[in-house]
């Protein structure tokens, strides 16, 4: 029987993360992944295109388009810099929207999916109630609706423990009756890395699977499931313990780098040598007597999670709309 190592590897909904473990791995540029980088004031914005079947597998991503937007000063609650992040996702996610091929008139139904009283799994139904929802205008007032706007929607569905239904059923039903033209999701990740908790924003063409975060994975929202593009879009708010220890011991492995080769050994012993699968597997022995891996949050998640929930809602409001000022996205939150 073939042991299955699939639980060992380093979890992570960050496809800009899955690419780096992957070229680790392969032992450099994988064919078929194409990549573009700009930086400038302190954001990061990384596109990649995974373009075959191959290039999938290897990064165990779906083939697709993916933006990531990363920003490490959010978590100084710098408003300045949250308005020039919710500036950059309107031009990344307008531009996104053309690439995929939805039109300025596409009817939108925004999703937040997440558990409202959970504050980590809160982003989804924090950004629903900032969205600037217009569908009501278009079908009681539609010749009083401005140029500009565009038929949008929200809906925050909970969570299968608190309504006993699939996200995916509820938001299955609503697009059945009211018919949009696609679908945005909003949902909690995970990421490896603690830098990136708070302060990173993937958007994807893929479709999303609610509860992925945190490793209790439901029916997901794609076109496949819909009948219309779904768009995803995440910011990773925990950390999984193992991966944490792991990315640690390579902390401790650098920090004790120049004392020489002989005295790291003596203090880290045999770790340093470990691949990092290896690693994994070793962390994930030792915490298995808890009974799970335990999943980690910033202390200051409340803060973190309503600051970023509003720079997406911001952003979307002035992508969806041409009318809303892009130069002024946070105005457009309430």
């Amino acid at each position: 029987m073939e042991l299955d190592l699939q639980k060992y590897n380093v979890r992570t909904d960050l496809a800009v993360e899955a690419k780096e473990i992957a070229e680790a791995s392969y032992g450099g540029p994988i064919p078929g992944l194409n990549e573009e980088v700009e930086e400038h004031g302190g954001i990061k914005v990384t596109r990649i295109d995974v373009t075959n079947e191959a290039a999938s597998q290897r990064i165990g991503r779906i083939q697709g388009h993916y933006i990531t937007v990363e920003v490490p000063g959010l978590r100084n609650q710098d408003t300045d810099l949250q308005e020039q992040v919710a500036q950059t996702f309107v031009k990344e996610f307008s531009g996104f929207l053309q690439k995929i091929g939805i039109s300025s008139e596409a009817k939108i139904l925004v999703v937040g999916l997440g558990n409202w009283n959970v504050t980590p799994d809160s982003l989804g139904p924090l950004v629903v109630e900032n969205i600037l929802v217009t569908r009501h205008y278009f079908e009681l007032a539609p010749d009083q609706v401005n140029d500009g706007y565009r038929e949008v929607s929200a809906v925050a569905p909970g969570v299968l423990g608190l309504t006993g239904i699939e996200s995916s059923d509820v938001v299955k039903g609503i697009v059945d009756r009211i018919k949009p033209d696609a679908v945005i999701a909003i949902d909690a990740l995970a990421s490896k890395s603690l830098e990136r908790v708070n302060t990173t924003i993937q958007i994807a063409d893929i479709g999303i699977h609610p509860g992925s975060g945190v490793g209790n994975k439901r029916r997901g929202l794609t076109q496949d499931i819909l009948g219309v593009p779904c768009i995803a879009i995440g910011v990773p708010t925990v950390c999984y313990a193992s991966t944490i220890v792991g990315s640690v011991i390579d902390m401790m492995k650098q920090h004790f780098s120049g004392s020489g080769a002989e005295q790291t050994k003596q203090i880290l012993g045999m770790l340093p040598e470990l691949g990092e699968q290896e690693r994994l597997m070793l962390v994930k022995e030792v915490l298995q007597p808890l009974g799970h891996d335990v999943v980690v949050t910033p202390k200051e998640i409340d803060e973190f999670v309503e600051d970023i929930a509003n720079v997406i809602a911001s952003g979307l409001n002035a992508a969806l709309h041409q009318a809303v000022n892009g130069d002024n996205v946070a105005a457009y939150t309430h």
